[in-house]
């Protein structure tokens, strides 16, 4: 990963984080109720951006790209996809990240293959290396 990758990471985790409490309520309220398009268009949008990110060997479903407009997915729906999406942005943040051996419990960026000052936080799935 580069730099601009890490950046790129770290701004969409958080978006899809956001969106995903966001939904989510609205699930747990009227799972069935469609996401209206407003909505819709930002969870694209950032979907969107994460499949460039995430690449064919992270990206969660070969055949999911985007939530089609015309046919408005449920909230239920949307909650189940950016929560694949938040687990396999874990699984690449996991895959390029790693323990500072001076600093036990601190864990840091790869950034083009060499350990950076770009600290992270512990990961939820943890490989050591």
């Amino acid at each position: 990963m580069t730099k601009k990758d890490v950046d790129t990471f770290e701004k969409l985790q958080a978006q899809l984080e956001g969106l995903h409490t966001e939904i989510s309520a609205l699930s747990k309220k009227s799972q069935n109720d469609a996401l209206n398009k407003f909505k819709l268009k930002f969870v694209n949008q950032i979907i969107s951006e994460a499949n460039g990110l995430l690449g064919d060997k992270y990206k969660p479903f070969n055949s999911f790209e985007l939530f089609d407009e015309n046919d408005l997915p449920t909230n239920s729906d949307v909650a189940m996809m950016l929560t694949q999406y938040l687990n396999c942005l874990e699984k690449l943040r996991a895959d390029n990240i790693k323990k500072e051996s001076k600093y036990p419990g601190h864990w840091y960026w790869l950034v083009d293959g060499e350990l950076s000052d770009i600290r992270t936080v512990t990961p939820k799935i943890i490989k050591e290396k």
